[in-house]
């Protein structure tokens, strides 16, 4: 549980975070340490999302594990009428999960130039990455307006903002779940709803520390020269989610070690 004092305490908050894989799995349970009183993962991988459920509740939150395809409009509205089992509205949403250029490791979908790619090759990074952020955040946002209180987080990247080569179509998906941020946080900010992007440059998912050489190469535009972890993103996800950032909404805030720099 929160310790007393904490800035970031959540004060009983109920979470629900998209994407239980690694950094989804450490924004739940980080979630969980500073207070919250419940926390749902969805994913698509049920056995997955139970995983980090089992930890929600070792963090001293009650973990609840949904299971849900985020680009089906009919899959979302079932988990968020499942949600209900926490027993009151979600609070704090975190649209964490997302695909990435190259998905599945797939070399006909590898990142390539947007020239060489087929209109089959755009659905899978629109529809996850934007539409999903668009059909979970609809299933949400009414119970937060009435209750007057509410977070809605979304996990974007700095290939919207940098203009990298060969990720085109991805840099369009999370650009477009900006702005849709953007403009839902003129809409909902008076009802006292937050809506925020926190922007990623490269996170290190592998199960083992990268390499000296690995990191060097990797890191080369980076002013801190390392690459990101998940509990570099769950400081500022547990930060927009408390107290201590309610007037701050509209914004895309970089955790991205000096990849990029905002105005």
């Amino acid at each position: 549980m929160a310790d007393s004092g904490d800035l970031a305490d959540l004060g009983g908050r109920t979470a629900l975070v998209t994407g239980a894989g690694q950094v989804g799995a450490t924004l739940a349970v980080t979630l969980a340490r500073h207070g919250a009183g419940a926390v749902a993962i969805v994913d698509i991988d049920r056995a997955r999302a139970e995983e980090v459920a089992a930890q929600v509740d070792a963090a001293g939150a009650k973990g609840l594990a949904l299971q849900a395809e985020l680009t089906d409009p009919v899959s979302v509205q079932a988990m968020a009428e499942a949600a209900g089992a926490l027993g009151r509205p979600i609070d704090i949403l975190v649209n964490n999960a997302g695909m990435p250029p190259g998905f599945f490791d797939d070399p006909a979908r590898a990142m390539r130039p947007f020239a060489e790619q087929a209109p089959t090759d755009w659905a899978p990074l629109l529809e996850l990455n934007l539409y999903g952020v668009l059909h979970v955040t609809r299933a949400f946002i009414g119970p937060m307006i009435e209750q007057r209180w509410g977070r809605v987080i979304t996990i974007v990247s700095d290939a919207a903002r940098t203009g990298d080569a060969n990720m085109a179509v991805y840099a369009a998906a999370k650009g477009g779940a900006s702005a849709f941020m953007r403009s839902l946080a003129s809409e909902v900010g008076r009802h006292g709803v937050t809506a925020n992007c926190v922007s990623l440059s490269t996170i290190w998912r592998g199960t083992e520390p990268p390499s000296e050489e690995e990191e060097r190469r990797l890191t080369r535009g980076y002013a801190m020269r390392r690459l990101g972890t998940a509990d570099d993103l769950a400081g500022m996800v547990t930060f927009l989610a408390s107290d201590a950032a309610a007037w701050i909404t509209g914004q895309v805030h970089g955790v991205n070690g000096g990849y990029a720099y905002g105005l």
